[in-house]
């Protein structure tokens, strides 16, 4: 994706989206803009994906615009949100510019997979997340960005997230907070004195990851962080450098008795190596056990810090990561690459 964005690759257009974390405006790959450096890219599976971690639309190469531009009775209520992104936008306002709200709902399912309803409101999600994460208080974050009240806010993070921390007596909370990596933007849930959860934000299957999180391990979520968060994206970093090979950092995964066990056969794969399900299968007393195992491996929640992606098929193929199996395939190549004295940079 770093290829093709950079080499601007039309045939690229439409499979993936780029977010530009210095500008916080996301791009098509074709985009004419000057080039950022790589360190500060991220990419989304979805527009609806890229607004909801934050990034508003370029104007330049139009992303929200089926390609690059939208049929001409669209433009002038697509130019009123880019004016005013935070407005909330209803079927009357639509009606008295003159357009038919059922064709515009069309016209956004049919090209981004959403309602415009739904693009605005992952709009203000979206910039109030990151306002939040960027040290703003979620008060001031959440009026800002065109929420009428604090609750408006909560209530739309609830529906991604899950229930509101009213709502679950004796919960806990944890903080959910995006962090930037090489391979994309990761999501991250920390306590105090437990990290719950860290995996892609495109992560097939992330919402029910998240609430099965949750459930297990009575928590509701809120944006911000702690000072685990910190420390979380500290060694994250080092990982990525090629400076760091095991995480010191406290865990909680949510999971049965059988899945802990796999999760301990993980951590205890040596960096750089492999093993397959069967080797985890009978290193956990349960030899026949194999399809188990591939299920507990894709229910880990901790991503990269409870190496899941160190298991592969009996013949050393790849299979089966909730990331994608070319991420898979990055991190095993990231660490053999520091194994063999190359910078992951150079590799």
């Amino acid at each position: 994706m770093i290829e093709a964005f950079l080499q601007r690759d039309a045939s690229y257009d439409g499979v993936f989206y780029t977010g530009v974390r210095t500008t916080g405006i996301f791009c098509r790959p074709i985009c004419s803009a000057r080039k950022p450096l790589t360190k500060n890219l991220s990419f989304f599976a979805a527009a609806e994906e890229a607004l909801s971690a934050g990034y508003r639309p370029c104007l330049r190469c139009r992303p929200l615009e089926q390609g690059g531009e939208a049929p001409r009775w669209l433009r002038p209520l697509l130019a009123a949100v880019e004016a005013d992104p935070a407005r909330r936008w209803t079927d009357q306002d639509m009606r008295e510019r003159g357009l038919s709200p059922s064709r515009v709902r069309r016209w956004f399912k049919k090209t981004h997979g959403m309602t415009f309803h739904a693009y605005s409101r992952a709009r203000r999600l979206g910039a109030a997340l990151g306002r939040v994460q960027d040290g703003e208080g979620v008060s001031r974050a959440a009026f800002e960005v065109g929420y009428d009240s604090l609750s408006g806010f909560q209530e739309a993070f609830r529906r991604y997230f899950g229930d509101a921390p009213t709502v679950v007596s004796g919960a806990r909370v944890a903080h959910v907070a995006r962090l930037a990596t090489p391979l994309g933007p990761m999501l991250a849930a920390t306590t105090d004195d437990r990290v719950h959860l860290v995996e892609f934000i495109d992560r097939r299957g992330l919402q029910a990851q998240i609430r099965r999180v949750g459930r297990r391990s009575r928590l509701v979520f809120t944006p911000g962080s702690t000072r685990l968060t910190d420390a979380l994206e500290a060694q994250l970093g080092e990982y990525f450098e090629g400076t760091r090979r095991s995480f010191d950092l406290p865990l909680a995964p949510a999971g049965s008795d059988f899945q802990a066990s796999v999760w301990e056969a993980l951590l205890a794969i040596p960096y750089g190596e492999t093993r397959s399900y069967a080797d985890i299968a009978k290193s956990v007393g349960r030899p026949a056990a194999v399809r188990a195992v591939g299920s507990a491996n894709g229910a880990n929640a901790l991503a990269v810090i409870i190496p899941c992606h160190r298991v592969v098929r009996a013949d050393g193929s790849l299979s089966g990561y909730g990331g994608g199996v070319w991420r898979k395939r990055r991190l095993l190549e990231l660490e053999q690459a520091t194994l063999e004295g190359q910078s992951p940079a150079e590799h």
